[in-house]
């Protein structure tokens, strides 16, 4: 099996990256992102605050995970839903932070995210793919941007949603999950020793997708 690793803080483009590539090649996706903002999106609900990192290990207990993929589209069920629809908040993007620095959080998902990596050729996007789940990817990719321009993305994203956020906000927002990421204990959020950096700071989709391409090109064929 082949396996792609894509790491980078958020709205560098990694996961559409990460789709279009699966596309293309005729792999399966898989956006760990989406679990951990899955389980966030259940600590919220549960009325949990970010720091009741105990609480957080007690109700690992009570979750159900699973992923399923329908016209190569990633679907994570949560206790039976399907709540693909409603983790891309920015106070879930939060959780998902906190709830990522807890290592029994991370154990709790590992096994799950190495199966699909064994079992399919897989491209797998999130903060520590290269560096702690898939140490030994064929590939690894860090897909970077300046903080302006993540945050001008993310914006939009938001926008395309139906959620309105001023600019200053979402940088705000951006960074203080960039620096939770970053500076956790377990598994912080950096580009692996072996991994290409790919800064697409001045380059679109197709721009983006072609440097991937060349990068995955060069290191398989």
């Amino acid at each position: 099996m082949i396996n792609i690793a894509l790491d980078g803080p958020a709205g560098a483009g990694k996961s559409w990256l990460a789709k279009t590539l699966a596309a293309k090649l005729g792999y399966i996706h898989v956006d760990t992102g989406a679990l951990y903002r899955s389980i966030g999106l259940y600590m919220q609900r549960m009325g949990l605050s970010l720091d009741d990192k105990k609480k957080f290990i007690d109700k690992l207990t009570e979750i159900t995970l699973s992923l399923s993929f329908d016209g190569g589209k990633q679907h994570v069920i949560l206790c039976g839903e399907d709540v693909t629809d409603f983790i891309r908040t920015p106070e879930i993007s939060l959780y998902a932070s906190a709830v990522s620095s807890v290592p029994e959080v991370r154990d709790f998902l590992l096994e799950t995210q190495r199966r699909l990596a064994r079992e399919n050729d897989v491209i797998m996007d999130g903060r520590d793919i290269g560096t702690v789940i898939l140490p030994d990817a064929d590939v690894k990719i860090y897909v970077t941007a300046s903080d302006e321009v993540r945050a001008k993305r993310r914006m939009l994203e938001l926008k395309e949603k139906g959620i309105e956020q001023s600019f200053e906000d979402v940088l705000a927002d951006m960074k203080k999950r960039d620096f939770q990421d970053a500076s956790r204990e377990v598994a912080p959020a950096v580009a692996a020793n072996d991994a290409v950096i790919l800064d697409n700071s001045e380059l679109d989709r197709d721009g983006t997708l072609s440097e991937a391409l060349r990068i995955i090109k060069e290191k398989i064929g």
